[in-house]
């Protein structure tokens, strides 16, 4: 079946802080947009949200979309995406039994070594080598240690997104293989991986059934429908993690194409036809609803930093200092907080400079030029890996707000840069749903508007490649980055 002019796609976000979703017809165009908000509790390690207002959000969200004018009644589809590792517990009836622990939970640090002991060659065959402890699969161990009764009152794990498709649906529903990746599933397989589940002494039956994002896996129920606003029976389709929602609502669908995120942090995701394996556990990879591969890492090296040190300056005078100031010598690392994660892993890693900054303006060009030249590692890696990457660069973030950073990133990349009208999560999500009646490829080039694109500057290539092959040098002195990634990253340079 074909999608029509009238057709309209309802996109769902589960963020940290709230709920976005949007309307967007079939060209793209955003019919309307609601959020709201989310609340949690922090304490340490501990960091929890009452998952009942997830659904309250949702229907929250849905109304300021019909107020804004969207025609629910056009929307033939819904997908919804979530945080990556949030879960809870259901009972029975499908009542939230336990908090949501949230993806950045971090108290299943004992659970952590069983699941890694256990499940050694599993993860590695996964390509990510070891689980870490705000994973999924650990919480559920730290829960069952908890609530033993679990299995045998028939609750069953429930990850963030799973409690709103339950809802919508008003029954049981799989969960896709993306939410799952981090509470084991083999996205390859499609399957659970029975032999580390029973070696830790999880019932199989607390798991719901798997499938691949994009599968249709129910519809709208009444009761949900009354609550949202929506039409009863619109098609219910398996949602993303909240990563591989924005890499969608990118348009970075195609094999070779990437989406790179410059918000607080620096994350890279892409696509393959074939899993990546990293042996130094620093790039995993979701499955595409196309059944290809999408690698990705995160980097702690960001834009994090411009709210930190700048927040009582003129950006605006800031950038337009900056431009007369670049490529500059001073070179920063600007790592957000402490410990990298991509590309190459080093918990003892910390923010630096070669020296003192003349000016502000001089320091705030070095902290752009510096993760640009880290977003330059961060491909050389995954080229490293055998990813290919000579495919479009799609930019997103916060960053992206400023001109003279989006040219820069050009300019060190040397490769064309493009960035979207709409992109985020939730349109990434009417994407994913619209792809159940069409190619994921042809919808997200249909649906995703492209603003611009910008091309490098040659006379910058060499000044920019000087600096970067200094940068390396400082990490590899620090014996945070691997001589072998160096040096791959030196033979790419034109130098």
């Amino acid at each position: 079946m074909t999608v029509t002019g009238s057709d309209a796609w309802l996109g769902i976000d589960l963020g940290t802080q709230g709920v976005r979703v949007v309307v967007a017809a079939a060209d793209g165009g955003l019919l309307g947009e609601g959020s709201s908000p989310l609340t949690s509790y922090r304490e340490g390690e501990r960091h929890e949200q009452d998952p009942e207002q997830w659904w309250r959000a949702v229907c929250t969200a849905i109304g300021q979309a019909r107020a804004a004018g969207a025609d629910l009644s056009r929307v033939k589809g819904v997908a919804v995406d979530a945080t990556s590792g949030t879960l809870t517990m259901l009972d029975r009836q499908g009542r939230c039994a336990t908090p949501g622990l949230m993806y950045d939970d971090g108290r299943a640090a004992a659970e952590t070594e069983e699941v890694n002991a256990a499940g050694e060659q599993q993860w590695a065959q996964a390509g990510y080598q070891r689980m870490q402890r705000s994973w999924a699969l650990p919480k559920l161990r730290w829960l069952l240690h908890r609530f033993p009764h679990a299995a045998e009152d028939g609750w069953r794990l429930a990850h963030q997104s799973d409690v709103v498709n339950r809802r919508l649906a008003g029954h049981e529903v799989p969960t896709d293989t993306s939410n799952a990746l981090k509470t084991g599933a083999d996205a390859a397989q499609v399957s659970w991986p029975e032999r580390v589940l029973a070696a830790l002494q999880i019932p199989r039956a607390l798991l719901p059934d798997l499938v691949l994002p994009g599968t249709v896996i129910g519809e709208v129920c009444a009761e949900a429908a009354a609550e949202a606003g929506l039409t009863e029976g619109t098609t219910l389709v398996a949602g993303m993690t909240d990563g591989c929602a924005a890499q969608l609502g990118s348009g970075a669908t195609a094999v070779g194409s990437w989406n790179s995120v410059m918000g607080t942090t620096l994350v890279l995701k892409g696509v393959t036809e074939e899993l990546i394996h990293d042996p130094h556990g620093v790039v995993y990879s979701h499955r595409s609803p196309t059944g290809h591969w999408l690698p990705g890492g995160a980097s702690s090296v960001g834009a994090g930093l411009v709210a930190r040190e700048f927040a009582d300056h003129d950006l605006e005078g800031l950038t337009r200092e900056a431009a007369g100031l670049l490529p500059t010598g001073l070179l920063r690392y600007p790592l957000v907080s402490t410990g990298e994660r991509f590309p190459f892993v080093a918990p003892e890693a910390r923010a630096f400079g070669s020296r003192e900054p003349a000016t502000r303006a001089e320091s705030f060009a070095a902290l752009m030029q510096g993760a640009a030249y880290i977003e330059r590692l961060c491909f050389d890696y995954v080229d490293q890996l055998g990813a290919p990457t000579d495919g479009p660069v799609i930019l997103t973030g916060g960053a992206t707000r400023n001109h003279l950073w989006n040219q820069l990133r050009a300019d060190v990349l040397q490769r064309p840069v493009t960035l979207p009208r709409n992109a985020q999560p939730a349109l990434g999500m009417a994407v994913l749903a619209a792809s159940s009646r069409d190619p994921l490829d042809s919808v997200a080039t249909a649906m995703v508007r492209l603003d611009r694109t910008l091309e490098p500057r040659r006379s910058e290539q060499r000044p920019h490649e000087e600096g970067y092959l200094r940068l390396l040098d400082l990490l590899v002195q620090r014996g945070w980055l691997p001589g072998v990634v160096a040096a791959h990253a030196r033979e790419r340079t034109a130098l």
